[in-house]
């Protein structure tokens, strides 16, 4: 008897945050290495960004929430991954003193790293830090910028949103030493250029590409709130020499394809 087809899995909900400074080479934003062993594209270059935890849907985390009153609750949820994501991987914190509505300055962010491992083996919630601390997360610094779902065909899936964000003042960003072995402050093109450091996988270079586009922090954030943000699954297709990646064209990505020998 033939073999059943496995049934595609199934997306899990995941968010991406791409923290952007303007540098003395340009538009910069940062990125971290994973480590070798980790099960999702081990060894590349990337955003910081995780899966949607149980916590970042807590109803009790509206209360904490500045901005994103227009958005739907997902939504909200992601964003708020996206924020404690990219603390937890690169120790950059999106959030306001509740009482003087300033954003976490340098010398606050160093007494709060500890929190860093404690949110990414859950042995607190963000909701308990935000209590503790008096601190509002700063959606409204979150602007969207793309969503990508991994292929049907991969046994690992997610379903992505990216955002863009500025780093508040005085946040240099530094990787966590677990899941992330490296870090750096780079413009797309260098990023891209130095293929012999680092390993940069289709949906990220495509990302990249499309940031490129824009010299500075507020070219960037003027671009993505003026594009409308369609969904990416990419697909493979039999092309004359050999098997071809594809993604939709009306996506705001001016490469659409890639030969497999080549996709990360």
């Amino acid at each position: 008897m033939p073999e059943t087809a496995k049934p595609a899995a199934v997306p899990v909900p995941a968010a991406t945050i791409m923290l952007l400074r303007d540098g003395a080479d340009g538009l910069e934003v940062f990125m971290v290495k994973r480590h070798h062993q980790i099960d999702f594209v081990a060894g590349a270059l990337v955003f910081p960004g995780g899966k949607l935890e149980k916590g970042d849907s807590d109803a009790a985390l509206e209360r904490y929430f500045d901005g994103g009153s227009d958005w739907t609750p997902e939504m909200r949820a992601l964003g708020a991954a996206a924020i404690r994501e990219a603390f937890e991987e690169s120790g950059i914190l999106l959030a306001r003193d509740a009482t003087t509505g300033d954003f976490v300055s340098a010398e606050r962010l160093e007494r709060l790293q500890h929190y860093r491992p404690k949110l990414d083996k859950r042995e607190v919630s963000l909701d308990d830090m935000l209590e503790k601390e008096k601190l509002r997360l700063a959606l409204d610094q979150l602007v969207h910028f793309a969503h990508w779902i991994t292929p049907a065909n991969m046994p690992k899936r997610f379903d992505t949103h990216f955002f863009l964000a500025v780093s508040p003042i005085g946040h240099s960003g530094s990787h966590d030493g677990r899941e992330s072995v490296d870090s750096v402050w780079t413009t797309a093109h260098a990023a891209m250029a130095d293929r012999k450091r680092w390993s940069i996988i289709f949906p990220t270079r495509l990302n990249l590409v499309k940031l490129g586009k824009s010299n500075t922090v507020a070219g960037a954030l003027a671009a993505a709130k003026a594009s409308k943000v369609l969904p990416v699954l990419p697909w493979i297709e039999n092309g004359p020499d050999g098997q071809v990646l594809r993604i939709r064209d009306d996506a705001g990505y001016e490469q659409t394809s890639e030969s497999m020998r080549g996709a990360g």
